[in-house]
């Protein structure tokens, strides 16, 4: 066990983690030279495309140090808010950390969110310094503000380029010197916490673990603690770029397990794996459980392929642990699921990846978070979705979630960033210069104000500057009220929205507005309709098809021409009686990015 390491690298979004983790992987010869590409760990395309990391990767290397052999298990983490859950479990499994800060951007809010993290669970921090060789960047500054944000000298902070592979092989010693090694008992019962889990069409469920105590071997009666299911362990190994298998994994080691499972309920992220002979008496402490943020519906395209979308979510949540959903249904959508997600990138990046990795194309509504209602005979509802709202008689009043953000930009965008948040209803609680240029907001703001375009906009007016993140402090009143959208006097159901009081005239209007654009127009009227209750706030219609009936009169009395007209009317009328409107998926998406 003296020669284990478990490490991860947290850092802000693109600071250079996943490069790090390429050197790291080429100094200790885990890949040779042909398989090395950029970004190695990244190993789905959307990842390589976005250029970001959404999912944790666990990898062992083997390092020799001082004539001693040493096993490093490093896991490279995604720096985005939205994967914020990934990283919390990585830390869970690890003894140490790399704070990686970029050396032309310095320390951004994320950066000292993941940090908080990494302390709370008593990790050993060792701070780099990355992208040195860049023009902009200013080594002495950063330095000084991760002193001060450590309490740490300036000669511990190891400067690096993990582009160049500058000052990196020191990294490795540091890593074998500060980094504990795992504690626990090799002789205890079995107990391995699992911290992520795949799912493979032809071996069933692979489970990744650490063992925290005991050893665990090929043929082994194991049991899941948290579901008390018994299985026979058909492979263990450990994770290299491909899967390792090997006959036992020791205490405090990283490894895989396939014991055939098909089902997957059975395995849950954080439950605790034992010994059918031998067990534990208790699980491991897992994990909190994660608190989607957004909510939306996914329904099939096709309304018979639900119970192929209930399968292919339940696979889907394998992979990404702070995914959950529940069925509901819609009038207008028929039979789906309501999803909850961490923010609008994961809700992006998870309808994305159901079409890419499943071939499953899912129709999602407008997206909304949770809202407490109570009721005048004094109940107090969760209400996920607008539809679920009780009539407006018998509501007493409606609580929103609210939450407490911290901003770090430049003073220079100060104005333009602090007028974001007052449109956005937020409250200035603190303010806290890090350096002369760099300054530190703390707001409260209803997260529904957030969910849609905040971080984007956030984005565009600090010219990518500006760093964002959040926590949840709890539930206050609100003025809010249900805005629907009919069309044709019917309600979509997919489209209507709690919004505060002040801000729903101009949103309803924005809607009808962009519904005009998108709805096809048909062979009849169709009215876009935003109402308040029994109250219409505004009104927008889309054109019928006419065809030319006259063309054929040529001449002749007008009340040939009239008589035409009438008996087009009449159908018009009788089709409208009739005809439905359908709205295409990118009318629901188009919600989300009204302006």
């Amino acid at each position: 066990m003296k020669h284990i390491r478990n490490f991860c690298i947290i850092a802000h979004i693109d600071h250079g983690k996943s490069t790090l983790a390429d050197r790291l992987l080429e100094l200790t010869q885990t890949l040779n030279a042909r398989d090395m590409e950029n970004q190695v760990l990244d190993d789905m395309d959307l990842e390589k495309e976005k250029g970001i990391t959404i999912k944790s990767h666990a990898i062992q290397m083997d390092y020799v140090y001082q004539g001693e052999h040493y096993t490093l298990n490093l896991i490279d983490t995604p720096g985005h808010v939205d994967f914020s859950y990934e990283v919390s479990r990585s830390i869970a499994s690890c003894e140490g950390a790399l704070l990686v800060v970029d050396a032309s951007q310095g320390v951004q809010a994320q950066t000292i969110s993941n940090l908080y993290q990494a302390v709370d669970h008593g990790l050993e921090i060792i701070p780099v310094l990355n992208k040195i060789d860049m023009d902009s960047a200013m080594v002495e500054v950063v330095t000084d503000e991760v002193c001060d944000l450590l309490g740490c000298d300036p000669d511990d902070v190891y400067k690096v380029s993990a582009r160049t592979g500058e000052g990196v092989a020191p990294l490795l010693d540091a890593i074998v010197e500060k980094i504990p090694a795992p504690k626990g008992d090799p002789e205890a019962p079995l107990q391995a916490l699992i911290f992520d889990s795949v799912f493979n069409s032809f071996r069933g469920i692979i489970a990744y673990f650490k063992v925290f105590n005991g050893t665990i071997r090929k043929g082994d009666k194991v049991k899941f603690f948290n579901t008390g299911k018994e299985y026979e362990a058909d492979e263990i190994g450990v994770l290299k770029m491909q899967l390792k298998p090997a006959d036992s994994i020791g205490c405090g080691d990283v490894g895989y397990i396939i014991s055939g499972i098909k089902t997957a309920a059975e395995v849950k992220v954080g439950d605790t794996i034992t010994h059918v002979a031998r067990p534990c008496t208790e699980a491991i402490a897992g994990f909190e459980e994660v608190k989607p943020m957004l909510f939306a519906g996914m329904y099939p395209v096709q309304a018979d392929r639900y119970e192929d979308l209930r399968a292919t979510l339940e696979k889907f949540q394998l992979n990404d642990a702070s995914f959950v959903y529940e069925p509901e249904s819609s009038l207008a959508l028929g039979f789906g699921f309501r999803c909850g997600f961490l923010g609008l990138l994961h809700l992006e990046i998870v309808q994305e990846r159901l079409f890419r990795e499943f071939a499953m194309d899912v129709i999602t509504t407008v997206p909304n978070v949770s809202y407490k209602v109570y009721t005048t005979k004094g109940e107090c509802l969760d209400v996920h979705n607008p539809s679920g709202l009780p009539a407006p008689t018998v509501i007493d009043h409606i609580e929103e979630p609210y939450i407490r953000a911290q901003i770090i930009t430049n003073t220079e965008f100060y104005g333009p960033v602090m007028k974001l948040c007052m449109d956005k209803r937020g409250t200035l609680l603190g303010e806290h210069y890090i350096t002369a240029t760099r300054v530190e907001l703390t707001y409260e703001m209803p997260l529904s104000e957030i969910v849609f375009d905040f971080y984007d906009k956030l984005k565009s007016i600090s010219k990518g500057y500006a760093s964002f993140d959040y926590h949840v402090m709890g539930y206050r009143t609100a003025r809010l009220v249900k805005l629907d959208i009919l069309l044709n006097g019917d309600p979509a159901d997919a489209l209507s929205t709690l919004i505060h009081e002040d801000h729903a005239y101009d949103f309803g209007r924005k809607i009808c507005l962009k519904l005009k654009d998108l709805i096809p127009r048909q062979q009849f009227d169709i009215a876009i309709q935003a109402a308040i209750g029994a109250k219409i706030i505004a009104r927008e219609t889309v054109r019928q098809v006419r065809k030319d009936v006259t063309a054929k009169c040529y001449g002749g009395d007008i009340t040939r021409k009239r008589k035409l007209l009438e008996k087009q009317k009449e159908g018009k009328k009788r089709m409208r009686q009739i005809g439905t409107v359908q709205v295409p998926q990118s009318a629901f998406m188009a919600v989300l990015k009204l302006d």
